[in-house]
């Protein structure tokens, strides 16, 4: 009879080592265990040492110096920059001529039937009376001038988003190169990037748009590289099949099936390009952005919102046109049809009826906006912040004023946290973003992770970017429990949605610098108001994402829940939280992201750090100071981007 024998016993792991973060924080330990005193002895102060630290002031210097004395005799300025600012000049200028020579009821009409043709009469009739109120608040030819920079800015962003995004969709070896690029791209606050522009296109139009396009051709880039790596395979397959090229395949079938990624690309563009009209301004861009800075700088908050508005409805106009083309099938939602006629008699009709309501207004002389319709809104705005600063300011019975709760906030929050960051020796920030950025991700995110953050300490301002990420931090973690505890509340009540919705447009589409000053009416100057002007600017994307992230939760899932006699409060807690985790990830992602963005406009109402010195540079002309702040702060954005988002793990080597 054969004998078994009983297998070797297998020694494992103790169970809590098995779990995967736990045994990469237990390798961690190991590693700081070694490392650490050996950090400690050789760097006991804790600071950065100056000898890992590298001066760029003077490199920079030379640079700048180099664009000034050659800017008008070099041939790189005359013949090719020089082209290029001549003919955004001319395209401009071309765009701004076709709008004054149709009048206010040509380009009313054009932008109403438009907006019929995309999407039915509602929004047609919303846009026509959106371009009225511009009229009505005496902004007018400022709004013309902004709408014909945006048109330019928004059609080159466009074609430079839609070729990016090709290269990096068709090609993995581009979309590897292109991405940190277009990180740079997205996260590079625009004040950083403003003054080499201007330095080598000088103030006016032509370094207007082009800093716009920087800033707002990334979406359509990422949206269109999205869009061509997630088409049907099966379609492709099979128009393979039928002997297509390669060029064909791309035209019949990758790009039709990307047609609402590519929507959605030209949507978030419009949105970029128009959030930038503010900052623009600053470089002598003109029209709204420069009517909102010129308000701003005598504090005259009646004006800034008048002319803040009309940038508020362009928004919402173009949002909602673009949406509702990349919602339907390029049809009018409810115009064309009913009437009966075929798409393009349509858009022939619409044509018609804008020329006939130009040239009749042409000819009857009416071209301008009537001086008697016009509505001041600044007087009555202007006597209610100076209400809101006299009652609530400071003296409030009970709960205090606003600049109360501002010094709590600085006291309570931001000091413990800033001072507790500089604190730190830097090797251990540098560990605990290796720990947090491996846990999540894998090694080569936190490998990412640590290189930002040290490249911040090598630029020489470590203390400032500690103090700044103290400040993003404490506006990220009240941002998130206002936006969870909003979006929970939209997701779970769709008249309640629908009652937000309007609130987050005007608060995601109004200029920062618009809310800028009532910000600092409530809260005074300092830390706390760059914080709060953070807040009000990324909450409107987190509420966003967690509603859309809670809404799309399977049905079934929470159908089996209330079977089980779950509440609703269980319902949230155990069913949809955890299924929507991948968008809650994404928002805090994108309030992260957001937050940052904000920290230039920080840097003007006392938040001081790195968004002072940006200013400072852009001010001064100072390259080295303006651009070092401007990288750290990507760096900082780098670190925490991988920080907060989760990487796939394709491999259990790569984990």
């Amino acid at each position: 009879m054969a004998t078994v024998t009983a297998p070797a016993p297998r020694v494992s792991l103790p169970g809590v080592l098995k779990h995967r973060s736990v045994a990469k924080l237990a390798l961690l330990a190991l590693a700081a265990a070694v490392l650490v005193p050996l950090a400690n002895a050789q760097w006991a102060s804790g600071s950065w040492p100056a000898a890992l630290t590298v001066d760029l002031t003077e490199p920079l210097g030379r640079a700048s110096d180099w664009i000034i004395d050659n800017r008008d005799s070099h041939p790189l300025f005359l013949y090719g920059f020089g082209y290029v600012s001549n003919a955004v000049v001319l395209c401009v200028r071309a765009v701004y001529l076709v709008l004054l020579a149709a009048g206010w009821a040509g380009v009313t009409t054009a932008a109403a039937l438009i907006a019929w043709r995309v999407a039915g009469v509602r929004l047609a009739v919303g846009t026509g009376v959106a371009f009225l109120a511009c009229g009505l608040l005496g902004m007018w030819i400022p709004t013309m001038q902004t709408l014909a920079l945006m048109v330019v800015a928004v059609l080159v962003s466009v074609a430079v988003g839609a070729v990016l995004g090709l290269a990096a969709g068709l090609s993995d070896r581009m979309d590897r190169v292109l991405r940190p690029v277009l990180d740079t791209m997205q996260v590079l606050p625009a004040f950083a990037y403003l003054l080499p522009v201007v330095l080598i296109f000088g103030i006016g139009v032509p370094a207007a748009v082009l800093a716009t396009v920087v800033y707002a051709a990334p979406p359509m880039a990422r949206l269109t590289s999205l869009g061509l790596r997630g088409a049907d395979k099966e379609v492709l397959e099979a128009v393979e099949s039928l002997g297509a090229t390669a060029r064909q395949r791309l035209l019949t079938a990758r790009i039709p099936l990307a047609r609402k990624e590519l929507l959605l690309g030209l949507n978030q563009t419009i949105m970029m390009a128009l959030s930038m009209a503010v900052i623009a301004s600053v470089i002598g861009a003109g029209g709204l952005g420069d009517r909102v800075y010129q308000a701003l700088a005598s504090v005259d908050v009646g004006a800034a919102l008048a002319a803040g508005i009309p940038i508020v409805l362009l928004a919402v106009v173009l949002d909602r046109v673009t949406g509702a083309a990349g919602d339907g099938d390029g049809e009018p939602g409810a115009g064309t049809r009913r009437g009966g006629l075929s798409r393009r008699a349509g858009w022939a009709a619409a044509l018609a009826a804008t020329v006939v309501v130009a040239v009749a207004v042409r000819l009857a002389g009416r071209l301008d906006w009537p001086d008697a319709w016009t509505l001041n809104i600044a007087e009555p705005v202007n006597r209610a912040v100076d209400w809101m600063t006299a009652h609530l300011y400071s003296g409030v019975p009970v709960v205090g004023g606003t600049a109360d709760w501002a010094g709590h906030f600085t006291t309570w929050v931001l000091d413990p946290l800033r001072d507790g960051l500089q604190g730190l020796p830097w090797w251990s920030v540098l560990l605990i973003v290796a720990a947090l950025a491996w846990v999540i991700g894998t090694w080569r995110t936190a490998l990412t992770a640590v290189l930002a953050m040290a490249a911040i300490g090598v630029l020489g301002v470590w203390k400032p970017s500690l103090d700044t990420l103290s400040q993003v931090l404490a506006a990220v973690a009240v941002t998130l429990v206002l936006g969870f505890a909003t979006g929970i509340a939209a997701a779970r009540s769709d008249r309640f949605e629908r009652l937000l919705r309007p609130v987050l447009d005007v608060f995601q589409t109004m200029p920062q610098f618009v809310y800028l000053i009532p910000v600092v009416a409530l809260f005074g100057v300092g830390r706390a108001p760059a914080v709060a002007a953070a807040v009000v600017y990324a909450l409107p994307a987190v509420v966003r994402i967690t509603a859309q992230g809670l809404r799309q939760v399977d049905p079934a899932a929470l159908e089996s829940a209330r079977s089980l006699g779950a509440s609703s409060g269980q319902q949230i807690r155990q069913v949809q939280l955890p299924l929507a985790r991948p968008a809650l990830l994404l928002a805090l992602n994108q309030g992260v992201v957001l937050v940052l963005a904000v920290v230039i406009i920080g840097g003007l109402v006392g938040g001081g750090a790195l968004g002072y010195d940006v200013v400072f540079g852009l001010a001064q002309g100072d390259l080295a100071t303006g651009l070092v702040a401007g990288a750290a702060i990507v760096c900082l954005g780098l670190m925490l981007d991988r920080v907060t988002q989760p990487t796939e793990r394709r491999t259990k080597k790569g984990a």
